[in-house]
């Protein structure tokens, strides 16, 4: 593949899936840099991470940041060394080999932003959620394709690409610090114009993720409304333009990083 930047987000990861699941992405893709993003790490996944047999970078940072801001972190340090980012979630629900078919298209030229895809109908669910989750995850899913100007199967699945053309286009609209982030980023993509393209992937669900179902699936039913916001915002829509002047949306993530995050 070209050259690739491949970040991994984590809180309290199990330690032995994380570098498993790093090896195989070292072999299946060869990516330029590989980096994890830790979140309040416990000093053995430190220590784990840095006796790992694949070179990989890792940054930690002492407090919670939240899904979205440790990606965007590991992206703005990864952009300047690569051509296409692409981020992958610690528990290894997407295969390596899954995750190099969403960065294809994006290494090929074909599209701005690739979304690997649990709900495509090509996709190829190995192990299921619980019911409750699936129940939610389809409502949101459905929810999102009608909120949003960009259809697609799945909004969250852990595991995208995008050009760094792309991300210098978008890096400065998004704001959500957490599991949210992955609409923001597809509705502002959409907004920018980016070529946007949904992969099918294999997809195994781990139960013990640290995801809280309620309460998740609410924080994302408002952070949908807000990234509707903003791309209605960024297409010059009068009244979400108008919206927009007359509130404070405070600093974006990149404008937010620098000191939470530090290179070990």
């Amino acid at each position: 593949m070209s050259n690739v930047g491949v970040v991994v987000p984590a809180y309290r990861p199990d330690t032995t899936r994380l570098t498993t699941y790093l090896s195989a992405l070292q072999e299946t893709l060869s990516p330029a840099a590989l980096r994890v993003e830790l979140d309040d790490p416990r000093p053995q996944t430190v220590a784990a991470l840095r006796a790992c047999s694949v070179p990989v970078d890792v940054a930690t940072s002492d407090e919670r940041r939240g899904k979205g801001a440790a990606i965007t972190a590991g992206f703005e340090s990864l952009a300047p060394r690569v051509d296409v980012l692409a981020f992958a979630d610690a528990d290894g629900s997407t295969p390596a080999a899954s995750l190099a078919d969403v960065v294809r298209p994006v290494t090929e030229g074909r599209v701005g932003l690739a979304v690997g895809s649990r709900r495509h109908p090509d996709a190829d669910i190995v192990s299921h959620q619980t019911l409750a989750r699936r129940r939610l995850g389809d409502g949101f899913a459905w929810l999102a394709r009608r909120f949003l100007d960009v259809p697609l199967y799945d909004y969250q699945c852990g595991a995208k690409a995008l050009s760094v053309e792309s991300w210098a286009a978008v890096r400065e609209h998004l704001y959500e610090p957490g599991f949210a982030w992955d609409i923001e980023l597809i509705a502002v993509a959409g907004a920018l114009d980016c070529r946007v393209a949904e992969v099918p992937v294999t997809w195994e669900d781990h139960p013990e993720s640290t995801v809280s179902t309620v309460d998740t699936t609410v924080r994302l039913g408002v952070a949908l409304l807000r990234s509707r916001h903003r791309a209605r915002s960024l297409r010059h829509d009068r009244l979400h333009a108008l919206l927009e002047r007359s509130r404070d949306t405070g600093p974006s993530l990149v404008e937010r990083l620098g000191v939470d995050a530090v290179d070990d």
